[in-house]
Order: C-alpha cells, then sequence, then structure tokens
C-alpha cells in the first residue's frame, strides 16, 4: 500500500533548521551539520546509504515548503531561481511546492517539475497522489510544510536522523502540537557514526 513518508534531519534539541535562513546559509546557522551524515565523510556507510535511498528513490511525489525550494520571498516577479540542487535535481519525480504566490511550473532535467501550489496543503497532497500514480509521497519539509502535513494527518511515518548537535534555535519540527498528538509508534532503530536513524509509525485513532 502507498505511504506517505516524513523525513528530516534533526538536531538533539529539535530544530530541523538553524535561525537565520537565507541564500549563504539555505538550512540557518548551523544547520548543514545536521546533514552531515550524507553529505559528509560517512554518506558512504552502508546504513546512511540505505536511509539515503530510501528517502528519494522510488518516490512517485515530493511536497515540499516555499522555503526549502529557495530563499526567495514574497512575490515571485521575474526572479529565475530554479531551486538549490542545479540543473538536476534530485527528486525525479513531480514536486509540489507550498506557496502563496503562483508561479509557472519549472521543468528540470532528471525527471523533476516543480509545481507552485497556492490553495494549502490538502490541495497539494492531493495533486501529489494523482500524480504519484499509486507510488509512495515524500514530505520532504521544511519544518512549516512537515507541521502542515502532519496536523492534516497525511503523514504515515517519520523518518528522523537525529545528530548530536544543539542549535539552541531555529526551526522546530513539533511546535505547537498538543500533548500526545501526534501519537508515534517508535518502529525502526539504525545507527551509523554521529547519528540515530529513527523511524515512527503515525497512530490514528
Amino acid at each position: 500500500m502507498p505511504r506517505t513518508n516524513l523525513s528530516m534531519s534533526i538536531s538533539a534539541d529539535g530544530f530541523v533548521a538553524g535561525p537565520s535562513q537565507d541564500r549563504d546559509h539555505p538550512l540557518g546557522v548551523g544547520g548543514e551539520r545536521l546533514h552531515r551524515w550524507h553529505l559528509g565523510p560517512d554518506a558512504d556507510h552502508p546504513v546512511n546509504r540505505q536511509v539515503a535511498s530510501e528517502m528519494l528513490d522510488g518516490m512517485g511525489a515530493t511536497i515540499m515548503g516555499r522555503n526549502m525550494f529557495g530563499p526567495v520571498r514574497g512575490d515571485w516577479a521575474d526572479s529565475d531561481w530554479t531551486g538549490w540542487w542545479g540543473e538536476e535535481p534530485p527528486y525525479h519525480c513531480p514536486v509540489f511546492v507550498l506557496t502563496h504566490h503562483g508561479r509557472d511550473s519549472i521543468e528540470m532535467a532528471g525527471g523533476t517539475t516543480f509545481h507552485f501550489v497556492t490553495d494549502g496543503i490538502e490541495s497539494a497532497y492531493a495533486q501529489a497522489r494523482a500524480a504519484a500514480g499509486g507510488a509512495d509521497i515524500s514530505i520532504a519539509g521544511g519544518a512549516s510544510c512537515a507541521r502542515q502535513a502532519i496536523a492534516a494527518g497525511l503523514v504515515d511515518e517519520i523518518d528522523l536522523q537525529v545528530s548530536p548537535v544543539i542549535l539552541g534555535s531555529g526551526e522546530r519540527l513539533f511546535d505547537g502540537f498538543t500533548s500526545g498528538t501526534p501519537e508515534l509508534e517508535l518502529t525502526r532503530v539504525l545507527d551509523a557514526p554521529q547519528v540515530a536513524h529513527l523511524r515512527f509509525r503515525v497512530i490514528r485513532s
């Protein structure tokens, strides 16, 4: 059965991005340290390679927030920004970007097309399901997009890559939820140097 997976790298104090996100610090100040497990010298560790593959391979569609797509704020105007990832992004599937400002779709090399959704997470999810054709859907982040997807009951499982990093401030994944929500079941623990990979199933009542 197709699943909707949310996968995010997170600090030991619960932040998925550092403060002051901008073009020079797309993950916020210090946020790049959360991604050493797949961008640093341990990227080829078998566990890290497995988890990185699970994040991207075989996904039928991806949903992300505008802040994850890029640093441009407000109206797109004549911006030529096409993402952080160069001419061939790693998604290789339709990507639905949550935004308050419409923009024409952007087709990239390798099968990635960015579509810009202005009417909320439920609409983005409906479009992603239609585009995925029965394949899995990835919620890629950032924090606001992830929180909206969780609050809307769209997420089946949450993968967290926990690094022994203290950011102190920035964007928290679980801000704004009441006690016990979402209800989670820990279903998998994998470890590699300086990272613990945790998988949670979201329990629906």
